[in-house]
């Protein structure tokens, strides 16, 4: 049997972090919150619920989470996010692999959103999520970190439920601020776009997810989700091009 801990970074998620820490009680032998000096009850709401809670200045989405994984007691490390959710099933699913020899080093996890209220069935990625960090470690970049794997990753059947966006409001809030991060990372790196692109890249990202992922199928959720993802791209590339111009 491996013990498992599950690392989640916060920030001002009093809203979210307690449905999150719930969804993973009974499965985890630690829940681990690292809280980059939230102004809400965050930190209260952690620690009422058993969580041990490490305060630690945010450095970016990798480096933060990477220092979770550090911290951590266990080997076997399950990153949530705060506004996400452990479903019963994966749970279970989980608690079953764990029991039992582990085949592989790392699996991944499909996350299917929640927006406006409604789980768009037909949308979401699959993720690496529950590793053993001996094996792996999140890769520092602006924007969708992800686990950089040395071994043999395998597939859980179970969901991750993300409570993506408040409201639209919210939803462009985000892109504003990630939209900004992916530019500054596309601009150190090097990586050049033309000005045509920022046209062309919107009616292909809209294409992919509307109808290639079947987000027609999730009615009107399912159409903003396609538009705004398509408005994300575009968003990205000019932005790369702005900062590339001022230089």
């Amino acid at each position: 049997m491996q013990n498992l801990s599950v690392v989640v970074i916060t920030f001002n998620e009093e809203a979210n972090i307690l449905r999150c820490i719930n969804s993973v009680k009974g499965l985890a032998d630690e829940i681990l919150v690292v809280d980059s000096q939230s102004t809400d009850r965050t930190v209260e709401i952690s620690r009422n619920a058993g969580c041990r809670v490490i305060i630690h200045p945010f450095e970016g989405y990798g480096q933060q989470k990477q220092f979770g994984v550090d911290q951590a007691n266990n080997d076997w490390i399950l990153s949530i996010d705060a506004d996400e959710e452990v479903t019963p099933e994966l749970k279970d699913e989980i608690k079953i692999l764990l029991n039992a020899d582990i085949p592989n080093d790392g699996y991944n996890i499909a996350i299917t959103l929640l927006y406006m209220g409604k789980i768009l069935r037909n949308t979401g990625n699959n993720y690496l999520r529950l590793f053993n960090r001996t094996k792996g470690k999140f890769r520092f970049v602006k924007v969708h970190e992800k686990v950089d794997l040395e071994g043999s990753v395998g597939r859980l059947k179970s969901k991750i439920l993300h409570y993506s966006y408040r409201d639209l409001a919210h939803h462009l809030q985000k892109i504003n601020t990630y939209t900004t991060q992916a530019a500054e990372g596309y601009t150190e790196k090097g990586r050049r776009f033309s000005k045509p692109w920022v046209a062309f890249k919107f009616p292909i990202t809209f294409f992919v997810y509307y109808f290639i992922r079947l987000g027609i199928l999730d009615g009107y959720p399912g159409f903003l989700w396609a538009f705004f993802a398509a408005f994300y791209g575009s968003i990205k590339v000019a932005k790369t091009i702005e900062i590339q111009e001022k230089k």
